[in-house]
């Protein structure tokens, strides 16, 4: 299976699966894990400083031989120095969030790296493909942490039809079904990050994975909207207050004040009262706790019993 699939060739795994580049949790432990099922395990930068993220790399290498990644979140105070790490390190693949990493493509090109960004439009996906990336992650509102508007169902197949690059699909994909509902919108690969904060191999808190056990359908909110920097988490003390201070008109920097080392407290100091639990909606689907490898091989393994449910309802 997938021995002819565009994204494998293109990178060398096994499986069209992507890991998200999860803040704080996207660490060397999970994106080996992924790695070594077959996957493509992405170490989240996030605001990493270099150092931090040349040991996180380090550590990856030194626990799988197979294809890895580094997404970088072009906001962060320390883009320059974490482009020079992923090229002093040679990773093989980057993924990039909020921005435009052309300044950067001619660095990662020259040393082999696939640069793969994240979009949320088709007017951003088509701009990017003009710089020589060579993929595109289309990802849709359904997403936990930084998301846009349009839903993963609307998004990819007009990204698709738009750019002449391959997509991966991201936002909403927690199962087999999932899954076949990406590559049916014309995408070749996915992008999973809520199923792996449920993986043994995650360091999130036990907090943070037991909240998202315990959420159903309607668990997330959405918060940030007024700052132009929506983003996806599980409602709980903090997005009350956060959604307050939004109706009330304060500054931006209120706001962001409000929302600073909060991820941390949560996946890290176990608060998932006053921290950000950021989560997808597709976190309602998710009950149970398993291995990285499980998860992978439920995906994959699924995928024939799920054909064989179209086939019949298309008889």
């Amino acid at each position: 299976m997938f021995g002819n699939n565009v994204i494998c060739k293109l990178l060398h795994i096994q499986y069209p699966i992507f890991q998200g580049g999860m803040a704080w949790i996207g660490t060397a432990e999970l994106a080996s894990a992924v790695s070594n099922a077959g996957g493509l395990g992405i170490i989240g930068a996030g605001h990493m400083p270099p150092d931090i993220l040349r040991a996180e790399i380090q550590k990856v290498k030194s626990w799988t031989n197979k294809p890895f990644g580094v997404n970088i979140m072009l906001m962060s105070p320390f883009v320059k120095e974490v482009m020079q790490v992923v090229v002093d390190e040679k990773v093989p693949v980057v993924t990039t969030g909020a921005g435009n990493p052309g300044e950067y493509i001619p660095a990662l090109k020259a040393i082999g790296s696939k640069i793969i960004p994240v979009v949320a439009s088709v007017a951003l996906a088509k701009r990017l493909a003009r710089t020589g990336v060579d993929a595109v992650i289309a990802e849709g509102t359904e997403s936990g942490g930084h998301i846009g508007e349009i839903t993963t169902m609307a998004l990819v197949p007009q990204i698709v039809d738009a750019v002449d690059i391959p997509v991966i699909a991201a936002g909403g994909i927690g199962d087999s079904r999932g899954l076949a509902a990406a590559f049916a919108l014309g995408a070749q690969g996915v992008q999973i990050g809520s199923r792996f904060v449920l993986s043994k191999e995650c360091i999130a808190h036990d907090n943070y994975k037991n909240s998202v056990l315990k959420a159903k359908d309607r668990a997330t909110v959405v918060t940030g909207r007024s700052t132009g920097h929506p983003v996806r988490v599980i409602g709980n003390k903090l997005t009350r207050e956060y959604l307050e201070l939004e109706k009330t008109g304060v500054s931006v920097d209120e706001l962001e004040k409000l929302g600073a080392g909060k991820l941390h407290l949560a996946t890290h100091k176990g608060d998932v009262e006053n921290g950000s639990v950021m989560i997808g909606q597709i976190s309602g689907l998710l009950h149970e706790l398993k291995s990285v490898d499980e998860i992978i091989h439920d995906l994959v393994d699924g995928l024939s019993g799920v054909m064989n449910t179209i086939e019949e309802n298309c008889k």
